[in-house]
Formats: structure tokens, C-alpha cells, sequence
């Protein structure tokens, strides 16, 4: 059931998840967050890269390159909506990642940066959604 779980919400990374993304190499946003575990509800701090449409995240940040192999991978396109959480976590530059069966909950170190997270990972959403062809992508910036 556990490894099931890991599966579903991206936490045991198949290779063929990120076959063909060079994540190792000019990601659109990269840094550190705290990411909510799942089964037990810890917070840990891990390095996130997101590129492609994919959101990867490692326990280092030092020296990830072709053979790195990320702890989780989330396809963005398959989540409904990424905001703010500060009010339901109550704690200060938290968000959530929705995909209408599960959220996940992550800190930035600072507003800017949580909002440049919320920025790119809503972005991602609508440019990887199977459910917006190319001519409906706009600039997520421009909604603000």
C-alpha cells in the first residue's frame, strides 16, 4: 500500500518520469523549500528543480547532474491549482499543490519566494495541462 501511495503522489520516481529532461542542467526555477511528509507528517527541507512540466526534488543540492536520481518527481500538468497555505498550515511563505486527490504543502524562506514558486508552478500548470492546447497558454503573471 505504502509503495502504491509513493506512486500515486510521485515520491518513487520511475526513470521513465523524467526519461529525456535534463533536470541536472538550466531548470526554470530551482531552490530550497520545506516539503510536509506524507505518512508521517515531518517537515524536511530538499532541493526542488522544476523543468519541463516536472517538479523534482533532492535532499542535496551540490552536484546533481546526469546520474542524480530524484527522491520524488511531480508532473505539474496533472495538478488543478498551486496558492497559498499560510492560513491553513499557520505558518508564514507556506503553499500547496493541488491535484484533486491529494495536496502537498511546502515552505519557501521568504514571500518573494514563495510567490516566485507560486509564479513558475502555476505557469507549468497551464503550459503542461492536457487540457489547454497552445494557443490557450497565458502568461500566469499576467493574472496578478
Amino acid at each position: 500500500m505504502e509503495n502504491l501511495w509513493r506512486f500515486a503522489t510521485g515520491q518513487d520516481p520511475n526513470p521513465e518520469d523524467y526519461k529525456g529532461i535534463e533536470f541536472w542542467s538550466n531548470p526554470e526555477r530551482s531552490g530550497w523549500l520545506t516539503k510536509q511528509g506524507d505518512y508521517i507528517k515531518t517537515w524536511r527541507r530538499r532541493w526542488f528543480i522544476l523543468k519541463q512540466g516536472k517538479l523534482f526534488w533532492f535532499k542535496e543540492s551540490m552536484n546533481i547532474n546526469r546520474g542524480s536520481t530524484p527522491r520524488g518527481v511531480i508532473p505539474v500538468g496533472t495538478c488543478l491549482a498551486v496558492k497559498g497555505a499560510e492560513d491553513v498550515l499557520n505558518k508564514p511563505f507556506a503553499f500547496e499543490l493541488f491535484t484533486g486527490e491529494y495536496t502537498m504543502y511546502f515552505i519557501a524562506d521568504s514571500e518573494k519566494e514563495k510567490e516566485e514558486w507560486i509564479n513558475s508552478i502555476g505557469r507549468a500548470i497551464v503550459q503542461h495541462s492536457r487540457s489547454v492546447t497552445e494557443s490557450e497558454v497565458v502568461d500566469y503573471d499576467s493574472k496578478r
